[in-house]
């Protein structure tokens, strides 16, 4: 109604971020994809429990891949410069920060990917009746998750 207080707590839009790549800041991509995060459960029952049922435990923390997708530019080939340094075990794992941001471009969620590196690149498809940017694919792989926030 007129003259009511209005209710400051809305949700964020998704669409204003910024992604950090080790010592690469604000770098920027048209989608994020693949922020997750699990436990795996480990069932249990001792032989002399008098119920014929398990018990549930935590077990190890499993993450998966966080998908990035850009357009591709002229002579910017950083993605492919870091994916062939990967050589019998030897790689360039960097600190990877996605960061949400509110409409003053403060940071309000901020996901921080440890010991990350990348394990898939992926070109665009051509097509010669296609009107689109090209789009290249960044997979990475990466140990720990932290997850703040502000």
């Amino acid at each position: 109604m007129a003259g009511e207080a209005q209710d400051n707590n809305w949700p964020l839009p998704k669409f204003y971020f910024m992604v950090d790549l080790g010592d690469q800041s604000n770098v920027p991509f048209q989608e994020v994809s693949g922020l997750e995060t699990e436990t795996q459960i480990l069932e249990y029952r001792a032989g002399n429990n008098p119920v014929f049922s398990t018990i549930k435990l935590p077990g190890i923390a499993k993450v998966g891949n966080v998908t990035l997708k850009k357009g591709i530019f002229a002579k910017d080939n950083k993605f492919y410069d870091w994916y062939s340094t990967i050589k019998m075990n030897t790689i360039k794992r960097v600190t990877v920060v996605i960061k949400l941001l509110d409409e003053a471009g403060a940071p309000t969620m901020t996901w921080t990917l440890n010991n990350a590196w990348p394990c898939k690149i992926q070109g665009t498809d051509l097509k010669a009746e296609g009107n689109e940017v090209a789009v290249e694919t960044l997979e990475i792989a990466y140990e720990t998750i932290v997850i703040a926030n502000a």
